[in-house]
């Protein structure tokens, strides 16, 4: 990939979308092709071949999907599985079908059973999936497939990278919706606003997550999309992270002292939190890719509540 190269984001309205377009203008790569559901409906297998075919892209960084928080996806598993089901096949078999040099599929942690706390790349089937994202899972999981059966019987380079909990600047806030951090910053700030003297939390708290910044994540995508191939992975599944790692209830601390909310946190256990521990093994990852300067939680949490300050404002 080179700076002229023709490169394509999938869901470039989007919160992994909009920060890799930012850092991919910085390092001064000129010819971005964007779509987003305004220009492109992904499920829509003919749009999605024509627009493929008329725009020629070299190399594609597919971030698109359908997401939401765990009320979410418990309430509307056929939208998250069947959306997603096209969304992928759709964007591979185009890829596929125009000869692309290199597909970069932005996974989920979610593929991985319940059972194992430290999974790495080799093992999928070895459990039940969460069951508060398994439609989401199941599309992801897909995807992993057809991608390695692709490079199998075609020689393409089609990688899936799995991504813990992303954060960061250009989410979008909604409490029901949201992913955790998300919704706990419309929340501890709405309360605030309205001087309530408690915010509820949904589980116990002690439920951990791996996190990792949507701003550091792009960098890193950006560097397996020049040096890794399909070669270096595990059938085309490449785990991405740097365990680092939060309890829910340090998370909800933390964003209570940046957003100045003074009440009480109550943590609800009558609610489901989902998986008690998600964190993946990425030691192959880690030997391959290497990132200077991370985002510290605290100053990635600053960032994301200063963003959302300028859009309620």
């Amino acid at each position: 990939m080179n700076k002229n190269s023709k490169i394509l984001i999938t869901g470039s309205g989007g919160m992994v979308g909009k920060n890799l377009i930012n850092e991919l203008r910085n390092q001064r790569y000129k010819n971005l092709i964007l779509t987003n559901y305004n220009n492109l409906n992904l499920c829509n297998r003919d749009k999605v071949f024509d627009f493929f075919k008329k725009n020629k892209p070299e190399y594609v960084f597919h971030t698109a999907s359908k997401v939401g928080g765990i009320n979410d996806n418990l309430e509307r598993p056929v939208e998250f599985l069947r959306e997603n089901l096209l969304i992928n096949t759709n964007v591979i078999d185009a890829c596929f079908k125009e000869k692309i040099k290199k597909l970069i599929i932005l996974n989920s942690a979610t593929i991985y059973p319940t059972n194992l706390e430290y999974p790495n790349e080799k093992n999928l089937f070895e459990g039940h999936l969460e069951k508060e994202n398994e439609a989401y899972a199941l599309s992801k999981f897909y995807a992993i497939k057809l991608c390695e059966y692709y490079n199998k019987e075609y020689g393409t380079n089609f990688i899936n990278l799995a991504s813990t909990n992303i954060y960061g600047r250009y989410s979008k806030f909604d409490s029901e919706k949201s992913n955790v951090i998300a919704a706990l910053i419309k929340r501890f700030h709405d309360s605030k606003v309205e001087n309530k003297k408690e915010v509820t939390v949904w589980g116990s708290g002690n439920a951990k997550r791996e996190l990792i910044n949507a701003k550091d994540l792009s960098r890193l995508i950006i560097l397996v999309m020049e040096k890794i191939t399909e070669k270096n992975t595990e059938k085309g599944l490449l785990n991405c992270g740097f365990n680092d790692e939060f309890s829910i209830k340090d998370i909800a601390e933390k964003i209570k002292k940046i957003t100045g909310f003074t009440g009480k946190l109550i943590f609800d256990k009558t609610k489901p939190e989902g998986i008690k521990r998600r964190v993946m093994n990425s030691e192959k990852f880690q030997k391959l890719i290497k990132l200077q300067n991370r985002t510290p939680i605290e100053e990635g949490l600053k960032e994301m509540y200063k963003y959302y300050l300028k859009k309620v404002n």
